[in-house]
């Protein structure tokens, strides 16, 4: 009958298909290799090793060699569950990357790998079983973000790459300290929840198109930078003087 004395590697996906090399004795004649109940396919390399393909499977399974003096001994395998994302944030951030983004979902003790796209984050942290923390690499446009362990990679959660709005000009660029000029401010990525600001202060405005708004100077002295804040983050400033 033969013997196992052990497997390698001793965990694997529960998808199945892990290469395990079974070590023990007699090896020899018809035989049957099995992972719990399940049987599966391998390779004899000679009568104290052979090469079984893990099938499918759940939990930790006894591997089991049957030759027709009996069933062998059973070494324990151990099919490693698949991560999961149940939810991510924020769900956006800028072009730029480098925002701290909450990843919460299932079995992601083991995650070795976090992906933006296809893109690895700059960095993550494994905070428990259940949450990550990983930081935006760089990128555009709808991603999925993915983590990936030894038991295979998870579903995606989506993430999206948001513009960080930039202002080319403003007309007029003086007005009274009293507030109320009809400001134009010209530029890219007017989209989305937005602010503009002169100064610290923040005003009323009216998107026009994706590249122009028309904003209220509220009241004030001096010169201040005029700001559109997105979801990427705040633009460049420029100037506008209270007169």
């Amino acid at each position: 009958m033969s013997t196992i004395t052990s497997i390698s590697p001793t965990a694997g996906p529960a998808s199945g298909g892990t290469s395990v090399t079974v070590t023990g004795t007699g090896f020899t004649g018809p035989l049957t290799v099995r992972f719990g109940s399940t049987a599966t396919t391998f390779t004899v390399n000679s009568s104290t090793q052979l090469t079984a393909i893990a099938p499918g499977g759940t939990g930790t399974v006894q591997v089991t060699v049957t030759d027709s003096g009996g069933t062998s001994n059973g070494v324990p395998y151990t099919y490693l569950p698949v991560p999961s994302l149940t939810s991510v944030s924020p769900t956006q951030g800028p072009t730029t990357g480098g925002n701290t983004v909450t990843l919460t979902g299932t079995d992601l003790t083991g995650v070795t790998a976090v992906s933006f796209g296809g893109t690895a984050a700059t960095s993550f942290t494994v905070v428990s079983n259940t949450q990550i923390t990983a930081v935006a690499p760089a990128g555009t446009g709808i991603v999925q973000i993915t983590v990936t362990a030894p038991g295979g990679t998870s579903n995606g959660a989506t993430y999206i790459y948001v513009v960080v709005p930039t202002i080319t000009s403003i007309s007029p660029t003086t007005g009274p300290a009293s507030g109320g000029t009809s400001v134009t401010v010209t530029g890219t990525g007017f989209t989305g929840p937005l602010t503009v600001r002169f100064g610290t202060t923040a005003t009323t405005f009216t998107v026009n198109s994706s590249t122009q708004l028309t904003a209220i100077a509220p009241g004030g002295t001096g010169t201040v930078q005029v700001t559109v804040t997105g979801s990427g983050g705040a633009s460049n400033g420029v100037s506008y003087t209270y007169v």
